[in-house]
C-alpha cells in the first residue's frame, strides 16, 4: 500500500470511528444546543486536541512496539480488535435507545467560555475507545516504514478529522430540525456504525491470525 493510500484509508477509518454516536457526540450537542454554536466549536477544538495527543502517543509507542515486542504489538492488535466488536455490538444493541440530549436549541444566543474547550479535551481523552482506535487503525493502516513528515501528515489529519467533524456536529446540530432528524434516524446510523467497526474487529483479527501461520 502506497502512503497516499495509506493515507486516505487511515482517514476514512478515523471519520468512520469519529462520526459513531457516542459520549463525545452527546457532549458536543449538549453544549451547541443549550449554550450556542460557538460553544460547541469551542468544544470541537477541545476534542481535536485530545484526538491530536492520542494520536502522537500511539504512533510513537507503535514505533517502540514493533522494534521491541513483535508479540506485544499483536496482541495490541487483538485487544483492539476485542473492543472494537464490544463497541460494534454495543452499538447495534443500543439503537433502539432514544438519544439523550437537551431540548434546548440554540436561537443565536452565544454564551461560550473557556469550559467548553476544557469540556470537549476531557471528554475526548478520557474516553478508551479514542486511544485503541487509533492504536488498531495505525497497526493496521500504517506503511511498513513510515518517516517523520507521514508522521505529522498522519497528526494533522487526526487534529483536521476529529476538529472538523465535531465542528460540523455543533453547526448542523444547533438546529430543531436536524436534530429530530438524527433522532428518527438513529436506529440505522447506529447500526451501521455498528456493522463497521465489527468489520474493522475482523480484519484486525484476520491480519494477526494470518501473520501466524
Amino acid at each position: 500500500m502506497s502512503e497516499v493510500a495509506s493515507l486516505l484509508a487511515i482517514g476514512v477509518a478515523l471519520l468512520i470511528g469519529a462520526a459513531s454516536p457516542g459520549p463525545s457526540f452527546i457532549m458536543v450537542v449538549q453544549s451547541a444546543a443549550s449554550c450556542g454554536r460557538r460553544a460547541g466549536l469551542q468544544a470541537a477544538l477541545g476534542m481535536g486536541l485530545g484526538g491530536l495527543i492520542f494520536a502522537v502517543v500511539a504512533l510513537l509507542g507503535l514505533s517502540t512496539t514493533l522494534v521491541a515486542a513483535p508479540k506485544v504489538f499483536a496482541a495490541l492488535k487483538l485487544a483492539g480488535a476485542a473492543y472494537l466488536g464490544y463497541l460494534a455490538i454495543r452499538l447495534w444493541r443500543g439503537a433502539n435507545q432514544p438519544l439523550e440530549v437537551q431540548n434546548i436549541l440554540s436561537t443565536g444566543r452565544s454564551t461560550a467560555s473557556p469550559r467548553h474547550f476544557l469540556l470537549g479535551f476531557f471528554t475526548q481523552i478520557s474516553n478508551p475507545k479514542t486511544a485503541i482506535v487509533y492504536a488498531s487503525v495505525f497497526a493496521t493502516l500504517l506503511p511498513p516504514s513510515p518517516d517523520i513528515e507521514f508522521h505529522l501528515l498522519v497528526a494533522i489529519l487526526v487534529f483536521t478529522i476529529e476538529a472538523g467533524w465535531y465542528a460540523t456536529v455543533a453547526l448542523i446540530l444547533s438546529s430543531d430540525g436536524a436534530q429530530a432528524v438524527y433522532v428518527r434516524c438513529k436506529l440505522w446510523i447506529d447500526r451501521l456504525s455498528g456493522v463497521t467497526m465489527g468489520l474493522l474487529a475482523a480484519r484486525l483479527a484476520g491480519s494477526v491470525i494470518g501473520n501466524d501461520r
